[in-house]
């Protein structure tokens, strides 16, 4: 059976810390949305056959004008509403996801996913089952304890800084979540955590980039201006 790849793209945060009524991944970054630019990346990438675009239930409908059938991305085929907490939304775009050998789970806010990140996550996923585009840290990391004390320091050689994608073989990864769905557990921050959490299989770590950043804060905005100022 031909190879299928399904990439699931988050666009329902609400985006407290930036300070602005317009939710981050709507923001304009040289005069387009945040979420246009990995939208474009996954349009453009070869091997990936459809998007599954999960947003706000009110957003649907300015998703699908302002930003799909605007810039033409056709891949986009299912735009669906997310839920309470960020597990809650992949979720429900892994279900409209269908039938596909890979899902590629990638925040909406993180304007900077290249052609090089897919294929290493593509190469990745096809060795492993399970990836996340990551990079080590550059900071020394210090782990406090209850009372905010510094308690130990990791190894900075093993500590790494996790991004998205994150990409699983999708059985795998849909059947990780429905368990994790019925037990709800709050603590889970991220999809590899779900399948190290459920059925106890590690993700490979494959080399993202320092400039992958999430747009969180105003800071943030300028530092995306920046990067897109030397391309």
């Amino acid at each position: 059976m031909e190879e299928r790849n399904t990439a699931v793209v988050l666009a329902a945060g609400r985006g407290s810390r930036m300070n602005s009524d317009i939710q981050k991944q709507y923001l304009l970054i040289k005069g387009r949305p945040v979420l246009y630019y990995s939208l474009a990346q996954f349009q453009q990438c070869l091997f990936i056959d459809e998007v599954v675009l999960v947003t706000g239930r009110e957003e649907i409908d300015y998703c699908r004008k302002e930003i799909v059938q605007k810039y033409g991305f056709t891949k986009v085929q299912k735009i669906v509403a997310g839920g309470k907490e960020r597990y809650h939304s992949v979720y429900e775009g892994l279900k409209a996801a269908g039938t596909c050998n890979y899902v590629y789970i990638h925040d909406g806010a993180r304007p900077f996913l290249s052609r090089e990140i897919l294929e290493r996550a593509h190469d990745g996923v096809r060795q492993y089952g399970a990836c996340v585009a990551a990079m080590p840290v550059k900071d020394t990391i210090k782990i406090s304890d209850a009372q905010g004390f510094a308690d130990y320091t990791p190894p900075r050689e093993q500590v790494w800084a996790v991004q998205t994608p994150q990409v699983f073989e999708y059985r795998l990864i849909t059947e990780a979540y429905a368990e994790l769905m019925e037990r709800e557990e709050p603590a889970v921050t991220d999809d590899a955590m779900v399948l190290e959490t459920v059925t106890g299989q590690k993700a490979k770590l494959v080399w993202g980039s320092y400039e992958n950043i999430k747009i969180t804060t105003p800071e943030d905005l300028k530092i995306a201006e920046i990067f897109l100022g030397e391309t």
